[in-house]
This record gives structure tokens, sequence and C-alpha cells, in this order.
């Protein structure tokens, strides 16, 4: 059940990362911060794909750490690009909210998987 909620949250959160580096380059002309976010903000729904997929227990749970890097490298990107003004704050929040909650998700995913192993 949470992977099938984790890959749709991460899906449209994907989507949202697509449109905010659009709109950044096309309304700022920003262009090197909105390449670097749209990479790690789509990579994230990319590797939850990936890991229902895995080979192992293993593999699923090292994609899922590599989601989870990707997941904080966008909050770095976020934060970036507000402190310098290319992202107003009200969507910077919502953005990192989001983000927040999938980086939340995913760590626990792999917490759950660990833990069932040990079993």
């Amino acid at each position: 059940m949470s992977k099938s909620i984790l890959k749709d949250k991460s899906f449209n959160f994907a989507v949202k990362i697509v449109n905010l580096a659009r709109n950044t380059m096309d309304d700022k002309r920003e262009y090197i911060l909105s390449k670097q976010i749209c990479k790690s903000g789509t990579a994230i729904g990319a590797l939850i794909r990936e890991a229902q997929n895995a080979e192992s227990k293993a593999d699923f749970i090292h994609k899922l750490a590599i989601a989870q890097k990707e997941a904080d490298e966008t909050l770095y990107w976020l934060d970036l690009m507000h402190v310098t003004n290319f992202l107003d704050s009200k969507i910077h929040i919502e953005m990192s909210n989001e983000c927040t909650e999938l980086l939340k998700m995913i760590r626990s995913s792999i917490l759950t998987t660990k833990n069932n192993n040990k079993k």
C-alpha cells in the first residue's frame, strides 16, 4: 500500500518540479539551478519506480537510499533558490513540505524493509 502512495506522490512531485523549473527558466531566465532541481526532483520518483523492480531486498533498500539522497538534494536546491530570490516564500514552503514528506516516507520504507529482513 505505502509503495503505491509513495510512487504516486513522487510522480506528482516530479510534475510540480518540472513546472517549477520551466517557470523559473521562462520567467526569471535562470537555467543552472532550474536544471539541478529538475534532475534531483525527478530522480526521486524514478528511483522509487526502479526500487519496485529491485532484484533483492538489498537492491530495493539501495535504490530507496539513493532516492532519499536525491530528496535531500532537492531540499537544498529549493532553499538555495528561495534565498537567491528565484523562488517565493509560498512556493518554497509548499514544495519543501512536500519534499520533506516524501523524504520521511522513503526513510520509513527503508527502515521497515530493514526491520522485516531481521525477522
